[in-house]
Order: structure tokens, then C-alpha cells, then sequence
């Protein structure tokens, strides 16, 4: 199941500005433990994936998934060995820009120790520094 929006107002878009902290997404909102950014990125949908499928699988379908970001924005690559201009290029993908503090997935209806180690394992696929945040202080 590849993330990538069904319709979109402009074909391409510019490299836009990743600076800066996240301002939305944020928090932990739906779940009881959420994996945060602590570096900033360009996700595609390939990662996103993998990472949700290791979530899953560690929890052995039990408890709720939610995956907080979207792979919304598209990338354009040219072909190896092509030249200069000649307009813009096709799509090659789609990503989520990912600032730090931002939210990528959130658990819940599972343990402590097993949403300990679903987040952990989600998080060895995504490539950057995260960190597990409980919506309530851990006792």
C-alpha cells in the first residue's frame, strides 16, 4: 500500500524551507506512546511503510497504530546524464518533510515494554535520532 495522495492542486512544487522546530504534530494526541523527530528530513513513502509494518509485527496486531505524518510533497529527479535544463523534471517520489518535534507514529491498547520495543524497531528503519514519549510521566 504505497502513502501518496489521490489528487493534488499543483503537479510539482519547490524545495520549500526545512528550518525550525515543528509547530503542529507535536504531541502524542491519539495514542498513549508516540516516536518523535529529533533531526529533520525528507521521508518517502518506502519508510514510512517499512517502519509501519515493523510496529505491527512486533505487536502482533494487537493495539492501534496511528501514523502521523504524509508523504504529500512530490520530488522531481532528472535522469543520470542528462543535461541541464529542458524544463523541470518528472516526479520521483513523494515525502514528508519532517522537522524536529514532530510526531511520526503513536501506539496504543499495548504494554509499556512492547510499545517500548515496536517503537524501537520502528525507529531503526527511519534513519534519523527519535525518541519515545509517553503521554503520561512513566512511573
Amino acid at each position: 500500500m504505497a502513502l501518496l495522495p489521490s489528487r493534488t492542486k499543483y503537479r510539482k512544487v519547490q524545495r520549500g524551507n526545512r528550518k525550525g522546530l515543528a509547530q503542529r504534530g507535536n504531541t502524542v494526541s491519539f495514542g498513549e506512546f508516540g516516536l518523535q523527530a529529533l533531526e529533520r528530513t525528507w521521508m518517502n513513502n518506502k519508510v514510512i511503510e517499512t517502519a509501519r509494518v515493523a510496529i505491527t509485527r512486533n505487536m502482533k496486531r494487537h493495539g492501534k497504530v496511528w501514523i502521523r505524518i504524509f508523504p504529500d510533497k512530490p520530488v522531481t529527479k532528472k535522469p543520470l546524464e542528462t543535461r541541464m535544463g529542458k524544463g523541470k523534471a518528472a516526479v520521483e517520489e513523494w515525502v514528508a518533510v519532517i522537522k524536529p518535534g514532530r510526531m511520526l507514529f503513536e501506539v496504543d491498547g499495548v504494554s509499556v515494554a512492547v510499545a517500548k520495543e515496536s517503537l524501537r524497531l520502528a525507529a531503526m528503519k527511519l534513519g534519523i535520532k527519535t525518541r519515545m514519549i509517553s503521554r503520561h510521566p512513566l512511573a
